[in-house]
């Protein structure tokens, strides 16, 4: 029985220099420290291995590093121009009609005046309408239990972006 060869993804995220996985990790989530303990995990032997680095890093952010992860993502409805990934992610909003976006344009402004920080949820595979309807529901929870739903939300985004991370190296600057 031979080894099942690693995801090339997965073997340049091992080999690559510090900074060149550090500055890809970043592109996944914000936070420092969340990269800092992925990285201190290299090598990983299968994707897997490296998902459950990410789940336990995320398990152990702090309050700030929350916040600085959540600095890194785009308001639901606007996302960042010129990132394919932020596009794709978002690809529920780009065919929502203008009353919609308008309307999660509003909640976007709501929700982030009552937890101070950006409506955040793992948008992959959700209608506008499914991400409107979760914004209402959202915006009536405690801090703390939304700082928790955040954090499961940044989980699963993760997850995605990591996942595509090891199938694929990243590509240059």
């Amino acid at each position: 029985m031979t080894a099942t060869p690693a995801a090339p993804g997965l073997t340049w995220l091992n080999s690559a220099p510090e900074s060149d996985v550090r500055a890809a990790l970043h592109a996944v989530c914000a936070a420092s420290a969340w990269s800092g303990a992925v990285l201190a995990g290299r090598p990983y032997a299968a994707p897997a291995e490296l998902i459950a680095a990410s789940d336990s890093a995320m398990a152990e952010l702090t309050a700030g590093d929350l916040d600085e992860a959540m600095a890194g993502h785009p308001p639901i409805g606007r996302p960042r121009p010129g990132d394919p990934a932020s596009a794709r992610e978002q690809r529920g909003m780009a065919g929502a009609s203008e009353q919609l976006k308008e309307e999660m344009l509003e909640l976007n402004l709501a929700y982030q005046e009552r937890f101070g920080h950006v409506f955040l949820i793992c948008a992959t595979g959700l209608s506008g309408e499914q991400m409107r309807d979760a914004a209402r529901e959202r915006i009536a929870n405690s801090p703390e239990k939304e700082r928790e739903i955040v954090r499961a939300e940044l989980t699963k985004i993760n997850r995605i972006r990591l996942t595509g991370m090891a199938d694929e190296a990243p590509h240059g600057p």
